[in-house]
């Protein structure tokens, strides 16, 4: 059967908010490292040992560094869809269309039904892959398991599903 890529996507995190945080965090470690260790000015009652510094500086740094190359990828083919949220995943999971019961495109709230982003476990939800937005592609399995892969793109997806019968419409 032909396997060839009929939609593919890739996510990566790009709210405002979340890298003024992570931007927030060495930062702050910056101006104490500098303050403590280049001027010798001990910051607090109960300063860090300049090694304490110099880690939680380079600690902050590799959190961005990780959230840089945090991406979602998901392919879907005549064959199944495949999702990979690296660098968690090294290798696709790849799910067949002969092992789902159906799929849709759903409206959802990463916070309240997954309590956020990336890959998250609901216990009456199942599993979410999920970088931004609120449209998903809701998958429920044969055995009764359930996935959502979150997309920026659900009109392309579900034209996509449609076009090899495997969309299923759900008021």
């Amino acid at each position: 059967m032909d396997n060839s890529i009929l939609f593919e996507e890739t996510q990566r995190f790009k709210q405002w908010w979340l890298w003024l945080i992570l931007i927030f965090i060495p930062g702050t470690n910056l101006v104490i490292a500098v303050k403590q260790i280049g001027f010798g000015q001990p910051v607090g009652n109960n300063p860090m040992s300049n090694t304490g510094v110099l880690i939680g500086f380079v600690v902050s740094l590799l959190l961005i560094l990780l959230f840089i190359f945090i991406k979602l990828e998901t392919k879907i083919t005549n064959e199944g869809i495949s999702v990979r949220f690296f660098p968690f995943h090294l290798n696709y999971k790849f799910y067949k269309w002969e092992d789902i019961k159906y799929s849709y495109i759903r409206k959802y709230s990463p916070l309240l039904e997954y309590g956020g982003w990336g890959i998250r476990h609901s216990f009456t939800r199942g599993k979410a892959y999920n970088i931004s937005g609120n449209m998903g592609i809701q998958i429920e399995f044969n055995n009764d398991k359930k996935i959502l892969i979150g997309t920026n793109q659900p009109e392309k997806v579900k034209m996509v599903l449609n076009s090899i019968d495997k969309y299923k419409e759900v008021l």
